[in-house]
Order: C-alpha cells, then structure tokens, then sequence
C-alpha cells in the first residue's frame, strides 16, 4: 500500500514519529492498572503531535497549517505532563528514552510555531 502523503520533509514530524516509538516501548511496562489510564492517554497525547503536523501541512495554507502546529504544541505540552507524571509515580525513569527525546521534538515544534508566527507579521 503506498501513501499519497506523508510529510517526511518536516524534521519536526521525523523526529515525533520517533517519538511516538519510543513512547510506546517505555509505557509497554506500565502497571497493568494503567492500561486504560495513564499508558492510553500518553500513547494518544503523543500520536497527536505528528498527526496534526502532517494533517496540517496538507492542508490549503499556512494559517492552516499554523493552527494545527499550536494543536500539535498543546498535546505536546499533554505529554510532557504526563511524563512527569509517570517519572513522580515510579512508572519511568528520568534518563527514559521518551523524557529525552519530548525535549528535542519540543524545540523542533516550537520552532515551527514561531516561524510560522514571524512570516504571518
């Protein structure tokens, strides 16, 4: 099956596909308890960030594709909530994967949004 789009010009949605594996691999040894909690809301948090990224590049212009990198910014900022959540309940270690990798992806798409911001003004 071949995609018609997939925006791998974008660093900031390259580097949040990676994201999203490593987030899945660090939550795969979550208290069973927290499968439809903690571990869901994380996994979905995360799926959203390059989703709207490339949702948004496809979109028909840059004030488009603007809103949906400050949706991606808002999960992106879900998640780094939950991940400090996750580190203060014992469930991830700092030096996890994820935790080191929301930060880079985080600059990546902030950067974004504030590009995006500059050439609107």
């Amino acid at each position: 099956m071949a995609i018609a789009f997939i925006p791998c010009d974008l660093v900031a949605w390259r580097e949040a596909m990676k994201l999203v594996e490593a987030v899945y691999r660090d939550t795969d040894d979550f208290p069973r308890k927290e499968t439809f909690g903690l571990t869901s809301q994380m996994r979905r948090a995360v799926i959203s960030i390059p989703s709207n990224l490339a949702e948004g590049a496809a979109r028909n212009s840059r004030k488009e594709f603007a809103q949906f990198v400050g949706i991606s910014c808002g999960s992106l900022a879900e998640l780094e909530t939950q991940l400090m959540l996750a580190i203060s309940l014992g469930y991830l270690k700092p030096d996890a994967q994820c935790v080191g990798h929301v930060t880079f992806v985080g600059k990546l798409v902030r950067s974004l949004r504030r590009s995006l911001r500059a050439s609107d003004e």
